[in-house]
């Protein structure tokens, strides 16, 4: 008879997915839940506090204090976008060699000073500046995420998490408007400083914790942790649940970098698939509802033009979850894909009539929100597809290329699709992102060919394996001693 299992072990297989082979198991992706997730969400809710911060903090006195005009705020976004971008590679290479317990959370401790330093700024070349160191070293946030959960996890373990993980992100988003509220309220003034220079200060000091919480408790990878929170036993399980590193696959060597990951079709099929998605996000990203809302500010007051965005954010997590939840349970992607491509030409199709009512327009605001369910469709169905390679240079550099891809789009397609100035009606955009659905629904067929040429060539990666699969198991004569054994095929 199998292992009976308990409502909460079920509830947490429906909600994460994955069905464990074992108590054991059960136990290791539990610890790994709690230290991983608990690390990658919250520093990925404090990158998004600190990026819907300014936009908040421009609405609520930036503006006017740094005497912002015409393009400053998109300007401002892309300086950012373009930090991001650039540092997107170095980080892919450098986790390779550097500890991430040590790497990821150092460029936590650079970011939380760059947003507190962004208080102090007179004008907007200052702003521009810190916000481009800020972009670098929040660079290694999303991708590395990324590299560490497809390091741990097993395939129809991953979607979900990528879900929760960019989940966080948006919860920061919605943090960040009932933050700024309260500190433009309560706050303003006080030690001779404006509300929005309190919410970069606050911003910063709040998320140095979860550095600290890094340099304790982040495992590395199955590969070379050391945290004192997993036995020996859980080390070689861990191992034993993912695809084996292949000889080599840490080699980081220009030339063989070059044949193994830039010289194949893979890679730039996987790369050009992040910006394809991405440009469906054009109106939750450039947060031009919260502008839209700002243009009208005679008919909203300030808490509302800070709150009324959060339900975007809302529907992006549900649509994430969701999205994530189906893929993981059924292994197909594509259905996910056409039901975004379908709610994105929705959006465009009603955002582009120019006299469209409030409600009307409203509603189109918060279904763009869905266009958040992308996230798991690009990172988790990418990290699921290299994670089969065993190449593990090619897998981290591939992930966070993805993002420059993105970040590279967005230094260029907010200035010119969703321009402050234009508000409140950018018809721009709303072509640009029916453009962009018709070009999604195209190309994801070219994924779907990647996908299934590597699942062809390596199978699930687990072939070479030679310890999968690994239970943790009590010696009869020995109760206190724990030992890994090969469970034995049926026969």
């Amino acid at each position: 008879m199998g292992e009976k299992v308990g409502f909460a072990a079920s509830a947490r297989q429906f909600f994460l997915g994955g069905e464990a082979t074992s108590k054991d198991e059960r136990k290791l992706v539990r610890k790994l839940d709690f230290f991983i997730l608990t690390y990658c969400c919250f520093s990925y809710f404090f990158n998004f506090l600190d990026r819907s911060a300014f936009a908040n903090a421009y609405v609520a006195g930036l503006r006017e204090s740094l005497n912002m005009s015409g393009h400053d705020y998109n300007n401002v976004l892309s300086v950012t976008t373009a930090g991001m971008a650039i540092g997107q590679l170095p980080n892919g290479i450098i986790i390779q060699k550097v500890r991430p317990r040590i790497w990821l959370p150092s460029m936590v401790v650079l970011w939380a000073a760059m947003t507190m330093l962004s208080a102090a700024v007179t004008n907007v070349t200052q702003l521009c500046v810190i916000r481009f160191f800020l972009g670098l070293a929040e660079a290694s946030t999303y991708s590395g995420a990324m590299y560490i959960i497809g390091a741990w996890y097993k395939p129809e373990e991953i979607q979900k998490r990528t879900a929760l993980f960019g989940v966080s992100g948006q919860i920061g988003t919605m943090f960040a408007g009932v933050m700024m509220t309260a500190i433009h309220k309560g706050m303003r003034g006080m030690a001779g400083l404006q509300g929005w220079q309190w919410v970069f200060i606050i911003d910063g000091i709040i998320t140095l914790p979860i550095a600290v919480f890094g340099f304790l408790y982040f495992p590395d990878t199955p590969e070379n942790t050391q945290v004192s929170y997993l036995s020996e036993a859980e080390r070689k399980l861990a191992l034993s649940r993912v695809p084996r590193i292949a000889e080599g696959g840490h080699n980081i060597m220009p030339m063989s970098l070059l044949k193994r990951v830039f010289l194949t079709p893979m890679f730039w099929i996987l790369f050009f698939w992040s910006p394809v998605c991405a440009s469906t996000e054009g109106f939750p990203f450039q947060n031009s509802f919260l502008l839209w809302l700002k243009y009208y500010n005679d008919k909203f007051s300030q808490v509302q033009i800070n709150t009324y965005p959060l339900g975007v954010q809302a529907v992006g997590i549900l649509a994430n979850m969701v999205a994530a939840w189906y893929m993981d349970a059924t292994g197909q992607r594509v259905p996910m894909a056409i039901a975004c491509v379908i709610l994105q030409i929705v959006v465009g199709s009603m955002l582009l009539v120019k006299n469209l009512s409030m409600g009307a327009t409203m509603f189109a605001f918060y279904l763009a929100g869905s266009a958040y369910m992308v996230n798991p469709l690009i990172f988790g169905w990418a990290n699921i597809i290299l994670q089969r390679t065993g190449d593990d240079a090619l897998r981290s550099i591939t992930l966070y290329c993805m993002n420059i891809g993105s970040m590279s789009m967005w230094t260029f397609w907010g200035i010119i699709f969703y321009s402050a100035a234009d508000a409140p009606y950018w018809k721009k955009g709303s072509i640009a992102l029916l453009g962009g659905c018709g070009v999604m629904f195209c190309y994801m067929w070219l994924v779907v060919y990647v996908d299934r040429s590597t699942m062809k060539k390596h199978g699930d990666g687990m072939g070479d394996n030679t310890e999968e699969p690994l239970e943790i198991v009590e010696d009869e004569k020995k109760p206190d001693t724990l030992e890994v054994t090969e469970k034995q095929n049926s026969t």
